[in-house]
Formats: C-alpha cells, sequence, structure tokens
C-alpha cells in the first residue's frame, strides 16, 4: 500500500507547553498528509514549573528540559533552531533570522511572554530576566562566575508573584552551591506579594520569608537600575548585586512583526477557539495569547489546558470542520517550593505548607514531564482508507515535477554572470572559457541528516567544496543532486527552495555559482554536489603524497560526526551536543585552505567518510611514511567518548576499522574514545595538514584565527618500515 504523501505544512512557532502537546500527539498518532515543523531559538524546551526545583538543588538542568533534538528529530517531523522575527498571515509565511521564511497552511504560535520593562533588564548586565527560561542558569552562572568575589551578595528577586516568590525560596541554595554567601530580598510594587492567591497562602508565604531572614519589600516600584543600586519611583535605593527580573508578563518586541491582530496588551488577540481574531490560518496559544471575550492570566496551568484543544482543532482545520473552544478552568492547584523539600499549596480555598505537599507537586511535575521526555521514534503511520497501491516511475520518469524546480529556484537569486548556467537555464552549463575553464572537479553527497533542510543543505555544499579547498584551488561552481521524498508540489517545492537556499548560501560565501543539477523523487532526502574549481596562476595543488619523517600532523576540527549522528537518530544525542557540532559543521575549510597556502605545507587532504585512519593512511602510503599519533592530542567533540562507550557507532565504522586496519592501521587493542574516533566517518570534517616542525605551531595558531579554534598537532610523520602504518 501507498501512504498518503504529505500535503500540508503545519508550523509550531514555538516549544511552549501547548506546542509540545502536538508534538506529542503527532508521535503518538501523525495526522495523514501533515508533515509537522517545530520552530524554537533553542534545542531545548524547559518546563516553568521545574525551575525552582532546579535552583533549589533537588532537579539537575536536564531535569527541567525537553531536548527538542531527541524529541523531534528521529520522528519524522522537521526540528528547525532559529528565532522567529514576523509572520506573514496573507503568504503563510514564518520569517526567521538568517535564513529564508518557512510557509505553512496552519501555523500554532506559542513563544512565550517576557518581563515587563525590558528597557531596564535588557540594558544591566547584573539585572537577569527570567527569561528566556531556556538560558537563563547559563546566564545566571556566567554572571556569578564574575560576581564570585562579592561576598556576600545581595541579590533581590523583582516581582512578587509565584515566579518571584519561588525563585526567592529557592535560589539561595544555588547560590550556596557555588560558594557564594547572600542576602536574598524580594521586592515588589504592589501593596503585597501573590496577589492573586488567598491569604492564607500569603501568610504562609511571609511567615517562611520570616523564618529565613529574607526581606520582603512591597511598595516599591523600580524605576532604573545603577551602578549597583535598585531605584525605585519613591526615591529611595537598595543595594543589589545582582537582580533576577520576574515582573508581570509583557509581549516580546518581536510579535511587532507578527501581522497579526494585537489585544490592548499588546498580546496576539485570539477567539475562544485559539484561532487568530484575523481568521486567519494562525493559533496562539499559551503567554502570547490574549482572549478577547474571556480573558485568562499569563499562567503555564492554562497552556498546558490549552494542548488537546490545539490539537482537535488543527485537525479539524485541515478537514473544514467547525472549531472546538476552549473553556478555561474557573480554578486551579497553586503549588510553590520553598527550595527545601516543602511546598506551599493552595486549592478550593485552603492552603498548607509541607512535605506532603511537595510530595505532590512533585509527582505532578515529574509525570508532565515524562510525556515529554520520552525519546523513542514515532510510530508508523497507519494505512488510511485513501491509500491505493501505487508504482513509482523509475529512471527519468522519477524526477521531480518541472513546476516544482522552476518554482523552488524562483525563490532563489541565482545570477550567473560569468556562466551559462540557471539565470539562462540551457542543456548544460557553459563555464567562462575567456578566463580560462575549471581545472578540478570533485563530487560529494549524502543522505539528509536533519530534518531542517536549509541546515542540510548548507553542510552538503561545505562537505562537497571542502574537496577543492583540500586541493589549494578556488570553488568556481556547482551542479546540485537532490531526492526528495514523494510530497504535494507545494511541500517538495518547500524543501527544495530550503535545501538549494542553504547551498546557494554556502556556494556564493565562496565565491562559487550554483550552476544547474538534477533532481528526483525518492523515499529520502538527498543532496549533494558536483562541485569544479580552478588553480590561480602559478599555484601548484595541494597533494596527499610528500610527506617528509619528521613532519607534523595538524587536524583542523574535532572528530565525531558520524557517531554524533547515529545517536541523533536513536534519540540519544542530547542537543547541547548537537549545539556544539553543528558550528564547526558549519565552518568553511576555504580558511584552512588559504592559511594553510600561506605557509607552504608539505600535504594535506580533507577528513570526510573513511575517517581519519582511512584518509591519514592515503597520504602515508604514497609517501612511504608511518605515524604516530597522541590520542590526548586528537580533538573530539562533546559527547562522542560518551556515546562511544554506549557502544553508539556510525554504520560505516565497521568498514572504515577494517578497511584501515588492512591497510596499516595497528591499534587493535586499544579501546580509547580517541581509537574509535580514528573510524568514525566525518560529515564536513576538517583538514589534515602535514607541515615541517618549524612552521606547526604558527600554523595553528593561524588555523585557530581563522574559525578552527580547536586545531591541534596531532602526531608525527615517521619512516616507513615496509608498509606504511599509523599507531596511536
Amino acid at each position: 500500500m501507498h501512504t498518503q504523501p504529505a500535503t500540508h505544512d503545519v508550523v509550531l512557532v514555538g516549544a511552549g507547553h501547548t506546542n509540545m502537546h502536538i508534538v506529542r500527539m503527532f508521535k503518538m498518532k501523525p495526522i495523514p498528509g501533515v508533515r509537522l515543523t517545530v520552530i524554537s531559538p533553542t534545542g531545548t524546551a524547559p518546563y516553568s514549573g521545574m525551575l525552582p526545583g532546579t535552583l533549589a538543588g533537588i532537579y539537575t538542568p536536564e531535569d527541567m528540559q525537553v531536548d527538542l533534538y531527541r524529541a523531534v528529530e528521529p520522528t519524522g517531523m522537521q526540528l528547525i533552531v532559529a528565532p522567529a522575527t514576523g509572520l506573514d498571515p496573507k503568504k503563510r509565511r514564518v520569517f526567521l533570522e538568517g535564513r529564508p521564511p518557512v510557509r505553512f497552511d496552519v501555523c500554532s504560535v506559542g513563544i512565550g511572554s517576557i518581563p515587563a520593562m525590558r528597557g531596564l533588564w535588557a540594558e544591566n548586565e547584573n539585572v537577569l530576566s527570567i527569561k528566556p527560561m531556556a538560558t537563563f542558569l547559563d546566564r545566571l552562572n556566567a554572571r556569578l562566575d564574575d560576581l564570585v568575589q562579592t561576598q556576600p551578595l545581595h541579590l533581590a528577586v523583582v516581582g512578587g508573584g509565584a515566579a518571584g516568590t519561588e525563585v526567592a525560596f529557592c535560589v539561595e541554595n544555588y547560590l550556596k552551591s557555588k560558594g557564594t554567601t547572600s542576602q536574598v530580598s524580594l521586592i515588589d510594587g504592589g501593596a503585597m506579594i501573590l496577589k492573586s492567591s488567598i491569604d492564607r497562602t500569603r501568610e504562609l508565604a511571609m511567615a517562611e520569608f520570616k523564618r529565613r531572614g529574607m526581606d520582603v519589600v512591597t511598595n516599591h516600584r523600580v524605576k532604573d537600575y545603577i551602578d549597583g543600586e535598585l531605584h525605585f519611583e519613591n526615591g529611595s535605593a537598595r543595594r543589589a548585586d545582582l537582580v533576577i527580573w520576574t515582573a508581570a508578563a509583557a509581549p516580546p518586541p518581536v510579535l511587532d512583526a507578527f501581522d497579526l491582530p494585537k489585544a490592548p496588551d499588546g498580546f496576539l488577540a485570539v477567539n475562544q477557539t485559539l484561532q487568530s481574531t484575523s481568521n486567519a490560518p494562525v493559533f496562539v496559544v499559551g503567554d502570547t495569547a490574549s482572549f478577547v471575550d474571556q480573558p485568562v492570566p499569563k499562567a503555564g496551568v492554562y497552556a498546558v489546558r490549552e494542548g488537546p484543544v490545539l490539537w482537535e482543532n488543527i485537525k479539524r482545520f485541515l478537514n473544514n470542520k467547525p472549531l472546538q473552544n476552549y473553556e478555561p478552568q474557573s480554578g486551579f492547584m497553586s503549588l510553590l517550593a520553598t527550595g527545601d523539600g516543602r511546598a506551599i499549596g493552595q486549592y478550593k480555598g485552603k492552603a498548607a505548607i509541607g512535605k506532603l505537599v511537595w510530595k505532590v507537586k512533585n509527582h505532578i511535575d515529574r509525570k508532565f514531564m515524562r510525556m515529554h521526555q520520552s525519546y523513542e521514534p514515532m510510530a508508523p503511520v497507519p494505512p488510511s482508507k485513501d491509500d491505493v497501491p501505487a508504482m513509482k516511475c523509475r529512471g527519468c520518469g522519477g524526477k521531480v515535477g518541472a513546476g516544482v524546480l522552476s518554482a523552488a529556484l524562483e525563490k532563489i537569486n541565482v545570477n550567473n554572470s560569468e556562466h551559462v548556467g540557471l539565470a539562462e537555464p540551457d542543456d548544460a552549463a557553459i563555464l567562462d572559457l575567456t578566463n580560462g575553464p575549471a581545472n578540478v572537479v570533485s563530487v560529494d553527497f549524502f543522505q539528509a541528516f536533519l530534518s531542517d533542510p536549509y541546515i542540510v543543505g548548507r553542510v552538503a555544499a561545505l562537505n562537497a567544496l571542502s574537496d577543492i579547498w583540500a586541493m589549494g584551488a578556488d570553488a568556481v561552481g556547482a551542479l546540485a543532486m537532490v531526492t526528495l521524498p514523494e510530497a504535494s508540489p507545494g511541500l517538495q517545492t518547500e524543501t527544495l527552495h530550503q535545501l538549494l537556499a542553504g547551498g546557494v548560501h554556502e556556494l556564493n560565501l565562496a565565491g562559487a555559482e550554483l550552476l544547474g543539477g538534477h533532481t528526483i523523487e525518492s523515499q529520502d532526502m538527498t543532496i549533494g554536489y558536483t562541485t569544479l574549481g580552478r588553480f590561480a596562476d602559478g599555484v601548484n595543488p595541494f597533494r596527499k603524497n610528500g610527506v617528509q619523517p619528521g613532519d607534523l600532523l595538524i587536524l583542523s576540527k574535532p572528530l565525531g560526526t558520524g557517531t554524533v549522528l547515529a545517536a541523533l537518530g536513536d534519540g540519544k544525542c542530547h542537543s547541547r551536543w548537537m549545539e556544539t557540532m553543528l558550528p564547526h559543521m558549519l565552518v568553511s575549510n576555504q580558511g584552512a585552505s588559504e592559511v594553510a597556502r600561506e605557509f607552504d605545507i608539505v600535504a594535506a587532504t580533507d577528513v570526510t567518510g573513511f575517517g581519519l585512519a582511512g584518509h591519514m593512511l592515503e597520504m602515508l602510503g604514497p609517501s612511504n611514511c608511518s605515524a604516530k599519533l597522541n590520542g590526548a592530542d586528537i580533538p573530539l567533540f562533546d559527547g562522542f567518548e560518551e556515546l562511544t562507550a554506549d557502544g553508539i557507532r556510525s554504520t560505516l565504522y565497521p568498514s572504515n576499522r577494517e578497511s584501515a586496519e588492512f591497510n596499516g592501521a595497528n591499534i587493535a587493542n586499544n579501546d580509547s574514545a580517541a581509537a574509535h574516533a580514528l573510524f568514525d566517518p566525518q560529515t564536513s570534517g576538517g583538514l589534515l595538514i602535514a607541515v615541517s616542525p618549524d612552521k606547526a605551531d604558527q600554523l595553528v595558531a593561524a588555523l585557530r584565527d581563522r574559525d578552527c579554534p580547536l586545531a591541534a598537532v596531532i602526531g608525527e610523520a615517521v619512516p616507513a618500515n615496509g608498509k606504511s602504518t599509523l599507531t596511536l
């Protein structure tokens, strides 16, 4: 049976509680014909209810976060890690920072809120906004590192609502864990803290603050923060070495670029179905939404309850059915962590404090997170009644439609000034014959390793161009080779556009052009390029041979992409590992090639699919040399050592190891991470450079100045005793 191809793009902007409910439900029962995309500025989605417990040391930072790379990447959904910068409902486009917009058929916006008085906290490094929560702990740690000599540290929490109260209770433990003594105070501009709570809850909180000797300052509205002091509208001032800002919710400035109706409070106006009041195919959820008919407080409990309604209404919208109304709950259980294994609870007009209340809160929070921290692959899509047998054409009959190709190319700025290419399409590209033809050619392609086609397109171009730079040549142009999964023409156009836009971005930075290519339908998305280059006049190519005994071997980038990407597909790659590795993968080898040219290097190659051992032996054999490597000096990507210890390997690892050991790799009894890294296939890996010892330190320093901060000398060439060998 032929499963229904994707025909609609559902895009979630933001990974808050409501949108993550859609991810969870889609994982369990995908909507037939829908491609789901999650857009988030970070690779993790924090759960605000567990931040106080994390500050108190009860939870780890990982406990309070949903790892989006693990939750989304193995499932068939798309993940785009980039800040949204705007939305056009008429063109159905979400605009993103530094990359092309993403189209949608249905969109859900849930990017949260920010604390009020942004101008104050955004311009003072010692005033930390509680949001974005995904980066709060990192920002707090950075400031504590700078203030380590300030003892005791006067810390003020501004905002006496539930969030501020919990943070004030719990942050003292966090400061103690950092070796910092502190005096914590809670400050609010109103007459009381917890103004939305009942009197008994407030009494319990105030008694707890008094028991701990912590100041609670009310009726003090902050006016400014100057030279370590909070200045208030009543003319008084108070010392505050560090301020945590948890004031009332305000709309993020980016909402100004969302072309949707706004409520009087500046948030996006929605009706009771969660749909924008504009009737555009846009839903708005969580703090980002303001209901025009029945306003609700900006609280996470409402966002959680909106999830099932949003899930139902997305399906109804796609099927042209009437939408369901969201009915906010009239009340809810309020639970405030005190950071010492107790909590204050309020429910149905009563309040209590104690360990039992904490057990209830801890149970609820952990149960909620277990639902979203399940990182197994998505369930297979059951056959639809509309599924029909289909035999896909092979050969040229499997090409992507001409309309898809032309529509995608129209969105990309292609201006072939020197060559007959895509600006004036013909049967083949014609190079500029008056300026000398290209004299270097290579080809490389791979299956998509991420669901984000734009990033895949960028890496594919860099990976293919790397062969040109490894020879010391300049890039001229490239021909794309793309296979697209079956989908509607509109969705295929969007995917192809994103893929090629990423490739063109890198080609243009390299001074090269996209000259043409070929597209075809297949089960998996793949992309690659035939690349063309040219040696400048008088320039000799870098070759793999020519290594001499005594030459030092330099690696420009860390190793480990094969293993980390294998873990990504299994849901075992943490977002922090991906976010560390991707920037290196997106570093062009052009800079390293130019630096190598300046130092008159001996030999070079790029480290790609055959791994470091395979490519190094290709250099050593023709040079009649062997190599001794120092495993401690080989740079490895974060996560590689842990993953390798767990037995995770790229599928190409066994073949690489067998081939390398047959050809001279002599590390049979070495089980170190560095030993395994020698056989790990690299995607957009670095250059392996041989250079005379007197130039090595300067070359490494120059590489580090050219976006290769972990470049290192990893070993030395030695005379071969017969067959070339590689030892660690």
